[in-house]
């Protein structure tokens, strides 16, 4: 990128960074949603609520659901 370039593109930059941060906690976030440890985590913690009784079957069946369709979605 040459001087006058970078003169000219300067005012933009604050925009720049701003896309740059916003597609970094993007790529993050994506990471966190499919990551296996995280997801057989979730998935315990489901089937330790639904043992003690803090929620329905139903309810354990949908949060699950919820979990597999992450697993095998497009990421």
């Amino acid at each position: 990128m040459g001087l006058i370039s970078s003169i000219l593109l300067l005012p933009a930059a604050p925009v720049r960074g701003v896309i740059w941060l916003s597609e970094l906690i993007q790529e993050q976030v994506e990471q966190q949603m499919h990551d296996p440890v995280r997801l057989r985590r979730e998935l315990e913690d489901i089937d330790r609520a639904a043992a003690a009784g803090e929620i329905s079957a139903e309810e354990a069946a949908q949060a699950q659901q919820e979990i597999l369709n992450r697993m095998t979605g497009p990421r």
